[in-house]
């Protein structure tokens, strides 16, 4: 029995739910793209798909609205696979299985995939619809947008013809957004020396779990946790105070998301045992009263281990630990511009022990002031490179500038006074949003970005709020209803 089809409005949560059967995580979008092919054909419309598979989908203009602008809607097809640990999913052939509760859409054990499976849901609720006067309406699906924005990289100008673009991938109700930051990857490798393990000695499993995580541009604010940050000070204060040797690390999974959960492995002196164990037991504690409600799930656990053959060697060991404990993550800076806007960031995602006794760190950087965002990239660089890591910098995408006196804002801000009586907050997003790239692309090109309330995107809690669905929905149907006549 289908879960979401009572909920409404109706058109989207069908196709949302379709959705969800289909594996559709970034750089293996084949399915996806195949599914709206057959979209397109089972509803005899006008499709592409371009040399990197973005799609676009045309709708003919209602009778008589031959003369009104076109509008082009866009989201992204991919979405983030982050799931529990403890939950058996394998993201190539299982679906996500969602469920309804307390007025909210979420997912069993892993990410929902509504950032921007919405979107998605939306355009085809729009293109099937059968009586929707309006004119003519191009629907973008890009790919690969959350590992690294190759579809808009890629994308030409004369791809689709419209000059008006509602990006579907902004996550909160009542915003209006106009501009979104830029950013960029920096990823350090570092090598270090396996060094055999002495006998007697003893080893321990050290795990940080049940972070709240979250978008590392929409949440880097709100001061959740980052589990590679915490094991790190754990495993930098002890080795402080005792003679330990790191055997493995493995922290965070996706560069966009903050990290929720980190494991290490570390050899003891067994003489050292009980010391250790207490002195973590003490660390969680002041954990728990650092975070407060913040991270209510947060747990450290310390169990007993099978002696590894091999450990890094403790030159390597200082240094790895140093460039986490030094890596900056969180807001950097403020915008003097907008208030209440995060303007640059860093997010330290993930830190793993690789093959060939090599260490991978990546991070990422968030700006809406360019320069900025690469000297948060070179705050990152220095710190890796006094570790010995070689440093590389990703191309990283552009911001996107706000434009008060933007037309589909003006038509946008007031189509939602008019239905829902209030006045929308009008805003930019920290969040990297494919406009950026767009908008360098298409000068001159006018955009807004809007969507229903999500929470916890990119972390097994994402979840989105049913009432804003059917808000954003009656909004999108005006706004497109309401384009203006050609001049």
């Amino acid at each position: 029995m289908s879960i979401l089809s009572q909920l409404n409005p109706a058109p989207i949560w069908i196709y949302f739910e379709e959705i969800c059967n289909i594996p559709r995580l970034s750089k293996n979008e084949e399915k996806i793209r195949r599914y709206l092919l057959d979209f397109a054909g089972n509803n005899n419309l006008e499709s592409k798909e371009d040399e990197v598979g973005n799609i676009l989908i045309i709708k003919p203009p209602a009778p008589g609205m031959e003369n009104r602008k076109t509008v082009v809607l866009q989201s992204h097809m991919d979405m983030v696979g982050e799931k529990n640990a403890d939950y058996p999913h394998n993201w190539t052939p299982d679906p996500i299985i969602p469920a309804v509760k307390d007025g909210w859409v979420t997912a069993t054990g892993t990410t929902l995939g509504a950032d921007d499976g919405i979107g998605i849901a939306s355009q085809l609720a729009i293109l099937s619809h059968k009586n929707l006067n309006a004119g003519k309406i191009e629907c973008l699906f890009t790919v690969d947008e959350e590992s690294g924005m190759t579809g808009a990289i890629n994308l030409k100008s004369d791809f689709f013809s419209g000059r008006t673009l509602i990006n579907l991938d902004s996550e909160d109700e009542g915003i209006l957004f106009i501009g979104c930051a830029g950013g960029m990857d920096t990823i350090g490798t570092m090598n270090y020396k396996a060094v055999p393990v002495s006998n007697g000695s003893y080893a321990l499993d050290i795990s940080v779990t049940g972070l709240h995580g979250g978008h590392s541009g929409d949440e880097i604010h709100k001061g959740y946790g980052n589990a590679v940050k915490i094991i790190n000070r754990l495993l930098w204060n002890i080795s402080n105070q005792y003679e330990i040797s790191l055997a493995d690390f493995n922290g965070g999974n996706l560069r966009n998301a903050i990290p929720r959960e980190a494991f290490s492995t570390i050899v003891i002196d067994k003489n050292s045992y009980t010391s250790i164990k207490t002195w973590i037991d003490n660390f969680y504690s002041t954990l728990i009263n650092e975070f407060g409600n913040l991270e209510k799930e947060l747990k450290i656990s310390v169990k007993d281990a099978d002696l590894p053959s091999f450990v890094m060697d403790k030159e390597s060991q200082k240094k790895f630990l140093n460039a986490l404990t030094c890596c900056p993550h969180g807001v950097i800076a403020w915008s003097n511009e907008m208030d209440d806007l995060v303007e640059t960031s860093s997010n330290l995602a993930s830190a793993k022990f690789s093959e060939n006794n090599t260490i991978r760190i990546i991070t990422t950087q968030r700006s809406s002031v360019e320069s900025s965002k690469h000297d948060a990239g070179a705050m990152v660089e220095s710190c890796l490179r006094l570790a010995g890591a070689e440093v590389v910098h990703s191309d990283g995408y552009p911001g996107w500038k706000p434009n008060l006196t933007s037309e589909i804002l003006r038509i946008t801000h007031r189509s939602y006074v008019e239905l829902f009586g209030k006045e929308p907050s009008i805003r930019a997003i920290h969040a990297g949003l494919e406009c950026g790239l767009v908008y360098e692309k298409i000068k001159g090109i006018d955009m807004i970005s809007f969507g229903p309330t999500i929470r916890g995107a990119h972390t097994p809690e994402e979840m989105i709020e049913i009432k804003t669905a059917q808000m954003f929905w009656d909004l999108l149907i005006d706004v497109v209803r309401n384009m203006p006549v050609k001049q």
